[in-house]
């Protein structure tokens, strides 16, 4: 069972209604107890939480979060130095435009991640095709 499938028939439970029928439930019911009407509103709220992480996860692009892989620096750096619009390279990589930003910074091609979003063309930086060069 999904979280929003969870929240809608505790909600319904907290209003007083049966979730399979949508008829009022009756007043000696359990769930017409003002403890238990105070701890569904509580799970409702507590399920909202989950709900709207998942709807996050679900928007967020696919590599989000990911490690960087080596390879994948290089594809950035070729990309970014090629003049590729960061928007573009975020949706390539599967990245937000913030990650896109911060590694552009830790691979020193951009001072600050404000420079991603303004389109600053690349600095001079380290080779990482070179065997010497790294990022950490």
């Amino acid at each position: 069972m999904f979280p929003l499938e969870a929240k809608e028939i505790i909600e319904a439970l907290a209003n007083g209604i049966n979730p399979e029928t949508g008829e009022i439930l009756p007043a000696q019911s359990n769930f017409n107890s003002p403890q238990v009407i105070r701890a569904l509103f509580a799970a409702t709220k507590a399920l909202e939480s989950a709900v709207k992480l998942a709807e996050r996860n679900d928007s967020l692009p696919s590599n989000a979060g990911r490690s960087w892989s080596e390879i994948e620096d290089k594809e950035l750096i070729a990309s970014f130095d090629a003049g590729a619009p960061v928007k573009k390279i975020a949706t390539k990589h599967g990245r937000i435009l913030g990650a896109i930003a911060s590694r552009l910074v830790r691979l020193g091609r951009i001072k600050d991640r404000a420079e991603a979003r303004l389109g600053v063309q690349p600095t001079n930086a380290p080779d990482l095709s070179r065997p010497d060069a790294s990022v950490r």
